[in-house]
């Protein structure tokens, strides 16, 4: 074994390290050790696989090193590849407890006396982390093979580990004008030099990381990123290669003056992404690009700061291209514009696969934000843009600026389809904290929004807010044939029985939209408290304690002054305007929920009490105070600082949705179901009561965890509400103090309950439960685009009743209102025996969780012709 290194810090007898040398002795260089207690997982980090002899396509692409934590020392281990799928699935993660019950040595036998530990088995312990160190040491190089540094655990977008400079320190740089060469120059001369005159230039767009290594290249850092520069004669790209980026990126940012001495200059790859100019006038050099390498030459980059920019050089400055909500709607498909706005809603984050079959995914999360010139929100598909800090950071109550923004529209398909924009290769976002001495600051539109949010009131606001869970959108289209061309995949339409392989395959956070054919023959309303009994009693819901439990204290400066109201005005705003499942082993109980007779509705005469007190215990839902704060950032920007408030309204022990239960106690007599005191209003078809009892296949998907509901947004508690929605970090860091709140314990934003909808297979073999999640926010009707009802009307049915639901319960009308209506019977009926294809969305939410939702229903009326419901 190699010797001790800074990572093994000692304090105490090491159980893991007798085990390893155990393994490093023995014969077969790996040992069981009979006994073994458990361990804390302190970092899961990721890195590029080598290739094996001959290539073979089923090797693993990434590799993990596993850092675990014993009480006396941590010890970084390799994780056996066939193991992988632990931490794909989020089973092994920071902050878990296990058992190591084998383990083996391996020698790297091209290098001299150089050895490393392998986890080959493990098994979750469950409970609590130990304390453990803060933050276990670093060190770049990965165990195996010949890598020299990590990745992130989640995508290859982002910068990780410790090569990557935070900001490089100004230096005072002496320019000499008269050296100097413009681009226009550049590239009327640039064939015929060899060396050439220094450049200064100012950046005015930037690219997210573009990681492109690959296991068979042995290339060290393989990383690129694109910036536009520009000077007096226009504006040319210029490329960030390899080592470089560690060094460079984080500190070459959009209006950065650079002086460039040494570069090389090369034909533009001509299939790079082009960003859309905020000076229309300026003249784009399209031709060549400018290469900074390590080498040949080595490139010599110098940043002038802003203060020492002579106006006499003539640099252009930074310009924008912001819209209002207002315009949006008059832009057309694929239009590039920036926009800023106050967050009302942010969604988790989620991973979309790049590839079929690949490891390789996308990071995104879906965001909400208001600027006072319309009702409707800037809907935002924010992709990870090699900002983690931020791009983690992003909850309600923030001011967000997104920059290059594509407007997504479909007017050809359906002209009343929502519009959203998503990112660019080279948007940039910026929330509170980051916004200070940036070039937007000075924007028109900016300033006019800054005007505008010290008209609100604060408390208006945050009702509105709402933060993760299921969000289905964007909507699959209202034609099954344009959802056919939407998909790149080769077979769109799958099996339901294979819907259990396509589950098992997810990744974790991995999103993913299929399409099965089937059969609608029952639908099962399922409230909100009988959800949560539901839930609770099922070990697929329990409760994360090495993650939910961690909430960062409230410190001094988050004092709550009663009774206040305040406006969003705030030093922000001085500084923007400044100068400057294993699948099928769900609840197995379900599988006898229908009874034999072919009665079409059920309706449940009264609750079970008991239940629902239980259900109180585990899903209470108060009307919570908000505590608003907004501490000083790490680089004494101090952009908000307000009188902070509590809205406190009533303190009900119950909750709506189990007082909206209460109410339709006794509401009808008609004779309870066989799952007596549940409140569950059902419809099934005449062939499912034929068939369900022959069926080979019966698969359970219609869990709803708590992750799936969206929550209101609680200011006190957006540490821990932020963590729940991005994903597991890579190191552990345990946080001094802890509490005992749980995600169930934030009010739910969405509906009083679900549907569980059975599809039978066309075979009538084989069926499937899945959930439809009706979503409606009273506080704010345009947070949720509910079904249009002319295109699937059996969905629209379920959403508008619950909306409905919601609306009665604040009225303490809700005995008007059945969750199962007679309209939603009937469109139910009017599908009965119909062949009809079902798009399912597909979220893995770490462990055995993973949700199935019902998104849209389509109806074959006849071969070829796919009509909407």
């Amino acid at each position: 074994m190699q010797d001790p290194t800074p990572e093994e810090t000692s304090s105490g007898t090491s159980w893991l390290q007798e085990i390893f040398e155990a393994a490093r002795g023995s014969s077969e260089l790996s040992a069981c050790p009979a006994e073994a207690p458990a361990v804390t997982v302190t970092a899961v980090e990721r890195y590029l696989a080598e290739a094996p002899p001959g290539g073979s396509s089923a090797a693993p692409r990434y590799w993990y090193d596993v850092t675990v934590w014993d009480g006396a020392r941590q010890h970084r281990c390799h994780l056996a590849p066939r193991l992988a799928r632990l931490v794909q699935r989020a089973h092994l993660r920071p902050g878990a407890r296990l058992r190591l019950t084998r383990c083996s040595y391996r020698y790297d036998e091209r290098r001299l006396r150089r050895g490393f530990p392998c986890l080959e088995d493990v098994q979750s312990a469950g409970g609590t982390a130990e304390p453990c160190p803060a933050e276990p040491p670093r060190r770049e190089a990965p165990l195996r093979g010949e890598r020299r540094h990590y990745l992130p655990l989640w995508n290859n977008e982002d910068p990780y580990g410790g090569a990557w400079e935070a900001e490089k320190p100004r230096e005072r740089v002496d320019v000499d004008v008269s050296k100097l060469i413009s681009l226009g120059q550049l590239e009327m001369t640039w064939r015929s030099r060899v060396h050439f005159r220094p450049l200064l230039v100012r950046v005015l767009h930037k690219s997210r990381l573009r990681y492109y290594g690959k296991p068979e290249k042995k290339m060290d850092m393989p990383y690129q990123a694109y910036f536009e520069v520009a000077d007096g004669s226009g504006m040319m790209s210029m490329v960030l290669w390899n080592s470089l980026c560690p060094e460079w990126y984080n500190s070459v940012k959009v209006g950065t003056v650079l002086l460039l001495e040494q570069y090389a200059v090369k034909t533009s790859y001509p299939f790079k992404t082009q960003p859309t100019p905020g000076d229309s006038q300026l003249k784009r050099f399209a031709t060549i690009e400018i290469s900074l390498n390590v080498r040949d030459p080595p490139a010599k980059i110098s940043i002038i700061p802003e203060e020492l920019v002579k106006p006499e050089w003539g640099l252009p400055g930074v310009k924008y291209r912001f819209i209002t909500r207002s315009e949006l709607d008059d832009l057309p498909n694929n239009h590039s514009c920036d926009v800023i706005g106050l967050v009302t809603f942010v969604g988790r984050a989620e991973r979309a696969r790049k590839r079929e079959h690949d490891e390789d995914f996308w990071l995104y999360r879906w965001a909400h934000a208001i600027d006072g010139t319309s009702d409707q929100p800037f809907i935002l598909e924010i992709f990870a843009t090699s900002q983690p800090d931020v791009f983690e950071r992003i909850h309600p109550m923030t001011y967000l600026v997104c920059t290059q923004m594509r407007v997504v529209r479909d007017l050809t398909e359906n002209p009343s389809s929502p519009i959203y924009l998503t990112t660019s290769n080279e948007s940039q976002i910026f929330i509170t904290g980051w916004h200070k001495g940036q070039p937007y600051t000075r924007d028109t539109k900016v300033k006019n929004f800054i005007q505008w949010t010290t008209t609100q009131n604060e408390n208006d606001q945050m009702k509105k807010t709402v933060i993760g869970g299921y969000y289905p959108f964007p909507r699959p289209p209202n034609n099954f044939l344009k959802y056919c061309r939407d998909n790149k995949v080769e077979s769109v339409l799958k099996a339901i029985g294979e819907t259990g392989k396509e589950i098992e395959d997810l990744h974790y956070r991995e999103h993913k939209r299929i399409a099965v054919q089937g059969i609608i023959s029952a639908i099962r309303y399922i409230s909100c408290s009988n959800a949560a009994e539901e839930a609770s009693g099922t070990p697929l819901v329990q409760k994360d304690t090495s993650q939910s439990l961690e909430s960062s204290a409230v410190s001094k400066d988050d004092c709550v002054h009663k009774g206040k109201n305040t406006n969003l005005q705030n030093k922000e705003v001085n500084s923007l305007l400044g100068p400057h499942c294993t699948p099928g082993k769900q609840h197995q109980h379900q599988a006898h929920r229908s009874k034999k007779s072919s009665v079409k509705r059920k309706i449940p005469r009264r609750i079970n009490t008991d239940a629902a007190q239980r259900s109180a215990s585990v899903t209470p839902a108060p009307c919570y105070p908000y505590f608003t704060r907004f501490a000083r950032r790490k680089f004494g920007l101090n952009e908000f600082q307000r009188e902070d408030s509590v809205q406190d309204k009533n303190g009900q022990a119950v909750s709506e949705s189990l007082q909206c239960c209460a109410d339709r106690e006794g509401m009808s007599d008609t004779p309870e179901t066989e799952e007596t005191g549940q409140i569950c209003d059902s419809w099934q078809s005449d062939l499912w009561a034929k068939v369900k009892d022959k069926l080979v296949n019966y698969l359970h998907h219609s869990t709803i965890f708590p992750e799936s509901i969206p929550r209101k947004f609680d200011y006190e508690h957006k540490d821990l509400l932020m963590q729940q929605y991005n994903l597991h970090a890579a190191v552990h860091k345990p946080k001094e103090t802890r509490t005992d709140k749980d995600i169930t314990e934030f009010k739910s934003a969405s509906g009083l309950g679900y549907y569980e909808v059975t599809v039978l297979g066309i075979n009538h073999d084989v069926a499937i439960d899945v959930a439809f999640l009706p979503l409606f926010c009273p506080e704010d009707p345009h947070l949720f685009q509910r079904e249009d009802i002319q295109n699937d009307t059996l969905l629209s049915c379920m959403s508008c009743i619950s909306a409905c639901q919601q609306k009665a319960t604040g009225t303490g009308r809700l005995r008007d209102t059945l969750p199962l209506s007679n309209e939603i019977v009937k469109a139910a009926m009017d599908l009965d025996g119909k062949h009809v294809v079902c798009i399912l969305d597909l979220c893995h939410l770490g462990e055995d969780k993973v949700e199935v939702f019902l998104s849209k229903i389509y109806k074959t009326v006849e071969p070829g012709v796919l009509d909407p419901v």
